[in-house]
């Protein structure tokens, strides 16, 4: 692909041998197979706003986005320290905050605005997770899980989302989880969280459907991240084991590219979704036969 040599890229992580110039982020005349750059097209790289960036699949997400060099990268986490730490692997610039905090979101979004002047393409990947009886859990828990996987979410979107539909272009991609899809003992209120931003995907689709702005579902299985620790419980269950971070973040990446609607991690985890749609009863008493 060919690169305009008037604008100026910064050093590259390790290169992977992989190009995704992100189909989604481009205006709306131009057509498939048009060799020429976003940089070229823009005379400037797009903007890819991270949640979540300060550890787990944000962090992967932001390492995968600096290696493309596509982007230009704008990260969210409410670790400081670690923030920093992935802002200066990949060059991005990091926006601390707790979306949990409604005050926080609108901040987010002014200050994007004034280092970028845009976001093209946000990936929600901040969350929080709760795990044990729902009898148990305390209602301030109720609240930040609900706040922090949804209501952060749904706002931030409400933020960036008027940019990209005067501009006909951008992405955005919800991390959700199989939880959402087919509901997990024990993870009542987060399990809800994730299928509301299911619901909310698919609804802001249709709304969206003749805008240039596509709006994408990661749905990962478990993932081998710190988010079990701090939810307070270990994931202990034999099937499905947790997949690396990476490999979400590969998802992402693609997902940006293709502009899938619905991308599971592993791709087998789209079987059990279809059968918890198609045959519910088999699918509870497998379920309650497997765990």
């Amino acid at each position: 692909m060919h690169r305009a040599s008037a604008v100026r890229r910064p050093h590259r992580r390790q290169p992977t041998g992989r190009t995704s110039v992100p189909a989604h982020v481009r205006p709306p005349e131009r057509t498939r197979g048009d060799p020429q750059s976003v940089a070229e097209q823009h005379g400037h790289r797009p903007v890819a706003l991270v949640t979540g960036a300060s550890s787990g699949i944000g962090t992967a997400v932001a390492e995968r986005l600096a290696d493309d060099g596509d982007w230009r990268l704008l990260l969210n986490g409410r670790d400081e320290g670690r923030l920093a730490q992935v802002a200066t692997r990949t060059g991005g610039v990091p926006l601390a905050a707790d979306l949990v905090d409604p005050r926080a979101r609108v901040r987010l979004a002014e200050e994007a605005l004034v280092h970028s002047g845009r976001v093209d393409a946000l990936v929600a990947g901040a969350g929080i997770g709760w795990a044990g009886p729902f009898t148990a859990m305390p209602h301030e828990a109720i609240d930040d899980v609900v706040a922090g996987n949804l209501a952060a979410t749904l706002h931030l979107v409400r933020l960036v989302l008027p940019g990209m539909v005067e501009r006909r272009c951008g992405q955005v991609v919800l991390i959700g989880s199989m939880a959402g899809s087919v509901g997990v003992r024990g993870e009542a209120v987060y399990a809800a969280t994730k299928a509301g931003l299911t619901a909310f995907a698919d609804s802001l689709r249709y709304e969206l459907a003749s805008t240039g702005v596509r709006v994408s579902m990661v749905l990962p299985g478990a993932v081998d991240t710190p988010f079990f620790q701090r939810r307070g419980s270990p994931y202990r269950r034999e099937r499905p084991r947790p997949v690396p971070a990476v490999q979400v973040a590969e998802t992402v990446c693609r997902t940006l590219r293709t502009g899938r609607p619905n991308a599971y991690v592993p791709s087998w985890m789209a079987m059990p979704a279809w059968l918890h749609g198609t045959a519910p009863g088999v699918f509870r008493s497998l379920a309650q036969r497997f765990g």
